[in-house]
């Protein structure tokens, strides 16, 4: 019986790459001079910090630009708000969303199982196990799934015959 799961990986190589280029830039850029704008990268959470809010919103552009020219989906990162943090100093903290997470998960085999296509959907810990009779069913919940706007990027592996 054909397989394949539905995932939702980050690569955190590129995400490091696409962090160590936006501070490469903002070292060099002529309007972050002298604003001592920070960009680190630590476990899942990406923070910007710099002198003025404007700052940090051009900083943040910055990293949103490297990580679509890395193939890294700017939905793979969820917060950012811009917060002040005393000192007129203001931050940004962004966290990678690695995972389905449970309420996702429910709504995305919800949404499968409303295509009337004949297949199971099992939910395994933060990825979605689908797997039907024919393997054209499974490539039709792939383009269905690719269809929808899911507020995470999903990816499809273990694809099994």
């Amino acid at each position: 019986m054909p397989t394949f799961d539905i995932v939702s990986e980050v690569d955190r190589q590129e995400v490091t790459n696409a962090v160590d280029q936006t501070l490469r830039e903002v070292g060099n850029r002529y309007d972050f001079r002298g604003t001592d704008t920070e960009v680190k990268f630590s476990d899942n959470e990406i923070s910007i910090e710099s002198d003025s809010p404007g700052r940090v919103e051009a900083a943040v552009e910055v990293l949103k630009t490297r990580l679509v020219r890395r193939n890294v989906d700017v939905k793979a990162i969820s917060g950012g708000d811009i917060k002040p943090v005393g000192g007129a100093r203001s931050k940004a903290v962004f966290v990678l969303n690695q995972g389905i997470e449970s309420d996702l998960a429910k709504d995305l085999s919800k949404r499968v199982r409303d295509t009337k296509i004949k297949v199971q959907v099992q939910i395994q810990g933060d990825q979605l196990r689908v797997s039907g009779k024919k393997r054209d069913d499974l490539q039709e919940v792939i383009a269905a799934v690719k269809q929808m706007d899911l507020p995470i990027p999903v990816q499809f592996t273990n694809f099994r015959d």
